[in-house]
């Protein structure tokens, strides 16, 4: 059985992290941890855990995790990187669902996060936990750098067309929405129901902090890869659409076998017929990302429709994916969940 530690839970992905786990055959939450709710009971701040996960949240202290084989850190951006030091010393191994290690230049993410790094050393190190890209790097890592929710549902997108050259990898644009869950849970006026509910709108349009994390790893799929990426706020609570654009490179033409055999063995891809267009609540509550590939003759150019629920295959989920591939278990242990709908 594993021991896990999940510092930071409760926020969204802690919480799901919880509710993911309890039902998990081979883990077990040992101690979660919250400045804030420090000796409530995790049942009474999340009743939907009552019976299943039988804690109290704790102080951070890295004493905390000294029985624990890994540790999630369902935090801010900024604070992984103080403690993985000390807890890699420990012989603990780590996934961070906060960007601290997602992108391996550093002075890009100084830049972009407005902090000095507290451990850069440990960054060329980290691997970045998607999957269907590093599944086997991931295998022998102690420190995984859990992708962030927007880039997962682009660069899933993109593969099987970067990898076959099959676009003009400087064309690509990105049009992503996301459901107010992807804030966080503090309270908000941007994310309020007044403010969200029967309104869309364009966030972040001049730079998101997911930007330099998309180009870098589709740059090592393609040197010349660059995008538009704009996010927009939904009034949803959960789900990521990504509407993904490219030119077509020497006429290629339609490439929904392609797309089929490449995701064909990935258990948690999955492509759609010829003509489809994925919905969001398709995936809710899933770890499944479901895409769809158009490929539009008159103008020359791909469109991918890619979805996913980004607490799950955007964060929790895939973070729980990468725990079970870095001690050797059946990849989708604990992740067999159905999405929901209506």
């Amino acid at each position: 059985m594993i021991k896990v530690g999940i510092i930071g839970g409760t926020g969204y992905t802690g919480v799901e992290l919880m509710r993911l786990l309890a039902q998990h055959p081979h883990a077990r939450v040992e101690v979660i941890t919250s400045r804030s709710e420090a000796g409530t009971a995790v049942a009474e701040l999340f009743p939907n855990l009552r019976g299943l996960v039988d804690l109290k949240f704790s102080k951070p202290a890295v004493d905390s995790y000294q029985d624990c084989d890994l540790v999630f850190f369902a935090t801010p951006n900024t604070t992984a990187m103080t403690q993985a030091k000390e807890l890699l010393a420990a012989g603990i191994r780590l996934i961070d669902l906060a960007a601290d290690f997602r992108i391996k230049h550093v002075p890009t993410w100084e830049e972009w996060y407005g902090a000095t790094h507290a451990c850069p050393q440990l960054v060329a190190e980290a691997v970045y936990g998607l999957p269907e890209l590093n599944r086997e790097a991931i295998r022998g890592a102690r420190l995984v750098a859990n992708p962030g929710c927007y880039p997962t549902s682009v660069i899933l997108a993109l593969i099987p067309l970067l990898v076959n050259r099959l676009i003009e990898p400087e064309s690509i644009i990105a049009d992503c929405k996301s459901g107010t869950s992807g804030a966080g849970r503090n309270a908000s006026i941007g994310t309020g129901f007044c403010e969200v509910t029967e309104s869309v709108k364009a966030y972040a349009v001049s730079g998101h902090r997911h930007l330099p994390e998309i180009k870098a790893i589709l740059q090592t799929l393609d040197a010349d890869a660059d995008l538009v990426f704009t996010p927009h706020l939904m009034p949803m609570i959960r789900g990521i659409h990504a509407t993904v654009y490219a030119n077509a490179r020497n006429s290629a033409g339609p490439v929904q076998r392609l797309y089929e055999d490449y995701y064909r063995s990935e258990p948690f891809v999955d492509v759609m017929p010829a003509g489809a267009h994925p919905e969001t609540r398709s995936v809710r509550g899933s770890n499944v990302c479901r895409m769809a590939v158009h490929y539009l003759e008159a103008a020359d150019k791909y469109v991918v429709l890619s979805v996913e629920d980004n607490l799950v295959k955007g964060a929790a989920g895939q973070a729980i994916q990468n725990m079970n591939l870095m001690f050797g278990l059946d990849e989708t242990a604990g992740l067999g969940a159905v999405g929901m709908m209506p």
